[in-house]
């Protein structure tokens, strides 16, 4: 039974309730007083015995049909409520404003039905992101792994061609690495962080970029310290330089140059390169996703979102040149 039905169901029973109780009292009082025809008001006690269930059945009555009016219209509002928000998850859109319209259940429905839309909204934003994500992704990769087997096609030497198959296979592992992160982030599942090995990393994007680096004449130097150790994703680590490296390697020029160094229990790595840098009116906006440098700001935001995923930052610490940070935990913190 709803909740209107039921409290239908009380206000008639009040109003029945009500005649009772009105005609026993007065029918009682008549009796005690032994005077049934004693006049009140022009009336004898008998005849508001008659009159007074009447008059208290229709005061009764007008205060029932006010309530039920006051709550046909609540209820009315929890479901034009639902019918709005219902063609709204239609049409793509996420939770609208909610009334509390003061009835339990039409109050149940319609908070279910918002956190529904709000879920479902927010599942729609995390499948267009992925789509983007990894159309931005996995381009990239694809051209230069392409780009390394036209060369092994084209060389008759057993070992040169060994030692790019070598570095094709390790591109090849990395897209599904890349693929299987994704995955794992739209389904908001939680990085896995191992202690890695900050030189094999750098060295495998200074063999996989040399070729780009070659054809672009420019070249691509790592300074630092050796035997750094980040706590970070392999994978997610990789994405964020690649990011920053094919940045440099398109919008920027002259050397590239990543700087890593050891600051307490953090590790610092920078990328800069010998560019003009980004224009002042980007640079404070330049990891939105709806803001882009020559189409640059979807891997940058992507890239700043894998930083905090791995608990580390990506900042932009200087925009003309361009250099870039990233801080990740060492492999004494937890």
């Amino acid at each position: 039974m709803t909740g209107s039905g039921r409290v239908r169901r009380l206000l008639v029973a009040a109003i029945v309730g009500v005649a009772v109780v009105t005609a026993l009292v007065l029918g009682s009082v008549a009796m005690v007083s032994g005077s049934p025809h004693d006049a009140v008001l022009g009336l004898d006690l008998v005849a508001w015995t008659v009159i007074s269930p009447l008059v208290a059945v229709v005061t009764v009555g007008g205060v029932a049909l006010l309530v039920l009016r006051v709550l046909e219209r609540r209820r009315q509002r929890g479901l034009a409520f639902l019918d709005r928000q219902v063609r709204a998850i239609r049409e793509g859109e996420g939770a609208l404003p909610r009334p509390l319209v003061g009835l339990t259940e039409v109050d149940k429905v319609t908070g279910d039905l918002a956190r529904l839309a709000g879920e479902l909204a927010q599942q729609r934003a995390l499948d267009r992101d992925f789509a983007a994500d990894a159309s931005h992704q996995l381009r990239t990769p694809l051209t230069a792994l392409l780009m390394r087997l036209e060369e092994i096609g084209q060389t008759d030497d057993l070992d040169a061609i060994r030692d790019e198959a070598a570095v094709a296979v390790t591109q090849v592992e990395r897209l599904t690495g890349v693929v299987d992160t994704m995955r794992s982030r739209s389904k908001g599942e939680a990085a896995q962080l191992p202690e890695i090995s900050l030189d094999s990393v750098l060295a495998g994007l200074q063999r996989e970029y040399q070729p780009a680096f070659s054809a672009a004449h420019r070249t691509m130097r790592v300074v630092g310290p050796p035997g750094l150790a980040v706590r970070a994703s392999p994978v997610d680590l990789s994405q964020i330089l690649q990011t920053l490296i094919e940045n440099a390697l398109a919008h920027g020029a002259g050397r590239v140059e990543i700087e890593v160094r050891g600051s307490g229990t953090s590790v610092v790595i920078e990328v800069r390169d010998e560019g003009e840098g980004i224009p002042a009116a980007i640079a404070p906006h330049i990891f939105e996703r709806s803001v882009t440098s020559h189409g640059s700001g979807l891997g940058l935001g992507l890239a700043r979102q894998l930083a905090e995923r791995n608990g580390g930052r990506l900042e932009l610490v200087q925009a003309q040149p361009a250099v870039f940070s990233i801080f990740l935990s060492g492999p004494g913190s937890r």
